[in-house]
């Protein structure tokens, strides 16, 4: 059994936010759970080519962009799963961060973070 509290978590600042990362790959669950808090005013260009991606808001808003511009508003109580790899933007609401659970298939190393200097996605 796994017991791990918030305060415990490995905590990464990936680039616009923080990421505490509950379960990870060494912990042989085969997928990781993190508590993901997106700055607000933020705008990030992801895409995740090595693992698939399912976000539930808990907090704040913000909204999940496609490439083609289609937007998908976050608040509490809604999911997004990035079931394709799916290139998107994710913007937090220029008023308050963003809170989301995220579980990542295959599971995270620990130390993964976004380059998001570039013009591409950034991914990991």
């Amino acid at each position: 059994m796994i017991i791990r509290k918030l305060d415990s978590a490995k905590t990464v600042d990936w680039g616009n936010g923080l990421s505490r990362r509950f379960i990870l790959d060494a912990d042989g669950l085969g997928y990781s759970i993190t508590d993901t808090t997106v700055r607000a005013g933020t705008k990030s260009r992801l895409q995740y080519r090595n693992h698939l991606e399912t976000c539930y808001c808990i907090g704040g808003s913000g909204e999940v962009v496609e490439l083609d511009g289609t937007s998908h508003p976050l608040t509490p109580g809604v999911l997004y799963s990035l079931n394709n790899h799916d290139p998107h933007y994710l913007v937090a609401s220029p008023d308050e961060d963003l809170r989301l659970v995220c579980v990542f298939a295959p599971a995270l190393q620990g130390d993964e973070v976004h380059n998001l200097d570039g013009n591409e996605s950034s991914a990991y």
